[in-house]
This record gives C-alpha cells, sequence and structure tokens, in this order.
C-alpha cells in the first residue's frame, strides 16, 4: 500500500517519528447455538435430556465455572457490586503485589446477558434464548505476549467469550525482546529509539495465529470445553471492536500545541460529511442509510478529541499528552467495507471484493482499511498551516490577467460566489485524483434541471470559472485528461480566504449611530 507523506515531510523538523499500531482489540467467542430450534434439537437428539431439566443442569454448569474461578483465583476472587472500576481495581493489585506475569485476580459482577428460557407452550416446552441476569467472570492476566489482558466468561450458556488485548502493550513486549529502548506512558510511546523496527513489529500484529491463541485461553477458563457434551464444539471467534492508530510524535511540546488548535478549527471548518465519508473508503450514495456526526470535546484527559462517526464506525483525531497527534480508526461495523475473498456468484466460484465480516481471518484487512483511512485524513491534513499569502500575491489576484490570449478579471476573494466555489474545489474527494468540470457543476447546483438550454449555461458557466482559477494560478490541468488539480498557491489562498471570512469576521457588525 502506498504511503502518503505530505503531512510528515510538510513538517519534518518537528516531528520525531510515526507509529502505526492496533490499540484496542476486543474479540468474542460464541459456540454454534444461534437459534432456539437448533438448541431444542440438541437437547433432545444429543443430550437426551428433558427439556425442563436443562435450565438446572446449565445452573450447575455455571456454579462450576465459579467454583473453577475460585480454585485458580484463590483470595484474589472477588464479587464486586454497583459502580466499580475494574481497571483500576486490577492496576492496584499489580502494584501492590509487584506482579510481572501469570494471572491477577478474577472479578465476578452480575450482567444481563444472553442466556436460556424455558417457555411453556401448547404441546411441550420449549427451550428458547433470551436475556436475562448472570454471574460473568473478568479473568485478569498479565501475559507474557501481550502484557494486561482480560478474558470475560458468561457463567450461562451459551458460555460467550470476550477478550481485550492491546496491541501497544503487545508492541512494547515485543521491542523489550529485540532490546529495543522505548519508553510507554499509558498506550502511547512517548520514546522510540528505532521507530523502523517498532513498525516492523507492530505489522506483525495482525498476522498472528489468533484461533491457537485465542483457544488456549478459552480452556483455560471454560473447563467445560472438555467435557463430553460440549467435547466436539469449539468457538467462533469474531472482531467485536479493532481501534488502529496513528501516532506523529513531536520534539516538542510547543509545536504541536500550536499546530493542534488549527487542526481542530480546520476540521471543523473544512470536513464535510462527503469528505468523512472519503477518508473512510465510502461515496456518498442515494440509497446510504445512516448519518455522519462530528463531535469535538475540549476539556477532557488526556487531551482535546474531535471524533468523526459514520453508522457505527468512527474516525477520532486528539493530541495525547500534549505531544503525540493521533489519529485512530475504530471498526465496530466490517460490512461497511470489502475484502477480496473466494466467493460463488453465479454457480461460479470466482475471487471478487464482498462485504468485509467480523472473523479474525480479516484481521489483515482490518488494518489496511484502518491505515488507509488514517492516511488520507492526515493528507487532508497537510494543507493547515500553509504559508499565508503575501500582500503582493494578493495584490496581483485582484488584478486582471492574461490567459492563452484572453483577459481574465481579477478575483474578489470575499464574495460570496467566489468562496462557493473554493469550497466545492477544496472538497477533500479531489485530493487524489482531481476534479473535473461535471463534480463542480453538481456540487454548486444541487437541484437538477430538465431544461437543456440550463444545464448547458450552466456547465459553461463552471468552465470559465475554472479557467478564471487556472489563469491565476490557483489549479492546474492534468496532462492528458479533463481533471484539474488545486496547486499549492491554491491551497494557500482559497484555504485563507475562507477561513478569514469564517473565522475572522464577525458575524454581526455594529450598526452606525
Amino acid at each position: 500500500m502506498s504511503t502518503n507523506l505530505r503531512f510528515t515531510q510538510k513538517y519534518a523538523d518537528s516531528i520525531l517519528s510515526v507509529l502505526n499500531c492496533h490499540d484496542r482489540v476486543i474479540v468474542k467467542g460464541y459456540l454454534p447455538f444461534f437459534k432456539d430450534a437448533y438448541l431444542n434439537g440438541f437437547v433432545d437428539s444429543v443430550l437426551r435430556m428433558r427439556r425442563k431439566d436443562f435450565v438446572p443442569f446449565l445452573e450447575n454448569c455455571s456454579e462450576e465455572l465459579v467454583e473453577h474461578a475460585k480454585r485458580l483465583a484463590g483470595d484474589h476472587y472477588r464479587f464486586v457490586q454497583g459502580d466499580h472500576d475494574k481497571e483500576r481495581i486490577i492496576r492496584g493489585q499489580i502494584h501492590e503485589r509487584k506482579l510481572t506475569e501469570g494471572l491477577v485476580a478474577v472479578l465476578c459482577c452480575m450482567e444481563t446477558c444472553r442466556g436460556v428460557r424455558l417457555r411453556y407452550a401448547e404441546k411441550r416446552p420449549q427451550l428458547q434464548f433470551s436475556k436475562r441476569p448472570q454471574r460473568v467472570l473478568y479473568y485478569y492476566f498479565l501475559d507474557p505476549e501481550f502484557g494486561l489482558i482480560y478474558v470475560r466468561m458468561q457463567t450461562f450458556f451459551p458460555f460467550t467469550i470476550q477478550v481485550y488485548v492491546n496491541g501497544h502493550d503487545w508492541l512494547a513486549r515485543q521491542m523489550a525482546k529485540k532490546q529495543i529502548n522505548f519508553v510507554q506512558n499509558d498506550n502511547a510511546f512517548t520514546q522510540l529509539d528505532d521507530s523502523t523496527a517498532a513498525q516492523c513489529l507492530a505489522d506483525r500484529f495482525p498476522r498472528l495465529p489468533w484461533v491457537r491463541i485465542l483457544k488456549h485461553w478459552a480452556y483455560f477458563v471454560n473447563p467445560l470445553l472438555s467435557q463430553k457434551w460440549l467435547r466436539r464444539y469449539s468457538y467462533y471467534w469474531v472482531i467485536d471492536q479493532a481501534e488502529y492508530s496513528t501516532d506523529v510524535l513531536f520534539r516538542r511540546r510547543e509545536d504541536l500545541q500550536t499546530l493542534f488548535p488549527r487542526l481542530i478549527d480546520h476540521t471543523l471548518l473544512h470536513f464535510s460529511a462527503d469528505d468523512i465519508l472519503h477518508f473512510l473508503g465510502r461515496r456518498l450514495h442515494p440509497c446510504f442509510d445512516g448519518e455522519v456526526l462530528t463531535l469535538c470535546r475540549k476539556h477532557r484527559w488526556p487531551g482535546t478529541r474531535i471524533k468523526h462517526r459514520v453508522k457505527n464506525n468512527w474516525l477520532k483525531m486528539y493530541d495525547k499528552f500534549g505531544q503525540i497527534l493521533r489519529i485512530e480508526t475504530v471498526i465496530n461495523q466490517p460490512r461497511e467495507f470489502r475484502v477480496r475473498r473466494q466467493c460463488t456468484r453465479k454457480g461460479i466460484s470466482q475471487m471478487a471484493w464482498c462485504p468485509m465480516n467480523k472473523g479474525v481471518a480479516n484481521f489483515y484487512r482490518y488494518r489496511e482499511v484502518a491505515l488507509a483511512s488514517n492516511q488520507r485524513y492526515l493528507d487532508a491534513l497537510a494543507v493547515v498551516d500553509v504559508p499565508p499569502a503575501t500582500e503582493r500575491q494578493l495584490d496581483r489576484l485582484s488584478q486582471p490577467v492574461s490567459h492563452h490570449g484572453r483577459r481574465r478579471r481579477g478575483l474578489n476573494l470575499m464574495h460570496t460566489e467566489e468562496q462557493k466555489l473554493f469550497q466545492a474545489i477544496l472538497r477533500g474527494e479531489h485530493r487524489l485524483n482531481g476534479f473535473r468540470n461535471r463534480d463542480i457543476l453538481n456540487t454548486l447546483h444541487t437541484q437538477p434541471t430538465r431544461s437543456a438550454d440550463e444545464r448547458r449555461r450552466r456547465m459553461h458557466r463552471v468552465s470559465r470559472q475554472l479557467q478564471l482559477l487556472r489563469a491565476h494560478g490557483l489549479i492546474g490541468k492534468v496532462p492528458h485528461s479533463h481533471r484539474y488539480q488545486i496547486t499549492p498557491k491554491g491551497e494557500a489562498v482559497m484555504s485563507t480566504a475562507i477561513r478569514v471570512r469564517a473565522k475572522t469576521f464577525p458575524q454581526e457588525l455594529p450598526c452606525a449611530a
């Protein structure tokens, strides 16, 4: 995958290193019991048990799982109720006992999760899946490979498992083995002696043998898998949530603190819904069923955060510890993206792009999608803090110019019509491949017209506007094509003009007395 370095090239003097790495990853394991009919057939044919006896049987299994947790944890088994911070409890245990490896503690609490109930019907009782309160076990480990992780175990059938791992903690363990010096603060690295070697290690994370690793943890927390009635079943592992971050580490806090407010203002002012979809590799389609939201929180720890939400997937930017600019893509709904795999279409087996499912086999594709999203976002931010237009440039733009033997008028940068044209050209989807007359026409005129003459007039008017910008050097023609691209001068002038009109001038001027 090509790497776009426009942002890092522009601020190379201020940037110390860039690291792309998985952050929080939540994986869930499901036993293959999904439908009520299959469950009833399993109890009737496999267990050969009366349905009304199955729920008491499961209650005994639940007690067995709790007793197993108590034996493993000993004095460090704890039942917690009400509001509690599990991570704070575990961090306290690690600090107090000075642990470096092994089981830290098991926390048990009551939660409402998917379970089984007996429903009485006309002919015979029916077992059905429904929400019910049950005990849930949280196993916290200091794993020698992954650092601090937890395995969440539901004690009632179908015994769903949830595993939490952090890519930064895993990377820290790998760098320690390779004797690469680093300084870790929470889930970020504030110092890396060899960022290239660290990046090579981080790229291995999605390619780990995840099924074998997760199976090992599942057998540790669920002894029922070794019993005869469940021995032939195994968990199906899916990625419930995956965060992938791009950390830009600045040399000095002052550099990021000066730049970051401008980045926030630029995203709030310039990034439209089309831009956010473009960053995530999507297009705004008429059949798009969802919403695109942008949320900004400035008073939070560890720093200001802006969050773009498309359905249930997120794209975030925040400053971490005042020294790290983090761009992070969070994938909760992978079917919004595509993966190339073997499939059958019209009876023919072929390789094709299909909606991506949550299986751990697609972990590598999660990384590719998120990395491309982070890079597009950083690329769009590369125009921020460009050198401002000089007085001499502004004077030239306001004067008529000659282009290809024809006289073109000067620009009025603050005029409403000019500003609409600037905003249409600076849209995010035009950054990579440029834009055509038709693209600007569709943006400026959202209401279609049935009149052929009116469509022709609109098209010619947009052509004259683009030729005007080209004459002033704000856009350039792509050779051997009908596309245009924004020039560095155009980025400086148009971005500054929009910012001055929207941010510098007040909404209302006081009237003269």
